[in-house]
């Protein structure tokens, strides 16, 4: 049986790592815009909905990607207050 020090280090160290797996998704999953992340699972969460009452659900994500990738666009554009023309 290993002493208690380094049970407990060990125990330490993989809370951190786990702690880390976690951060490391949430920062590739969310980014930068939460607002986009939301979409995505909206959008993936209506096309299994539509999909479940036996109705065709392939376009939807396509469209939503399409219309968050618009948005996101024009809010970039606007918060650098990009609204001359070149």
């Amino acid at each position: 049986m290993a002493p208690p020090d380094r049970s407990r280090r060990d125990v330490g160290l993989m809370l951190s790592a786990i702690a880390a797996f976690g951060r490391f998704w949430y920062r590739f999953i969310v980014g930068d815009d939460w607002s986009i992340a939301l979409a995505v699972l909206v959008g993936l969460a209506l096309t299994y909905a539509l999909h479940r009452r036996a109705s065709t659900a392939w376009w939807l994500m396509p469209a939503i990607v399409v219309v968050v990738l618009g948005v996101s666009l024009y809010r970039a554009r606007l918060s650098k207050g990009g609204s001359s023309r070149q």
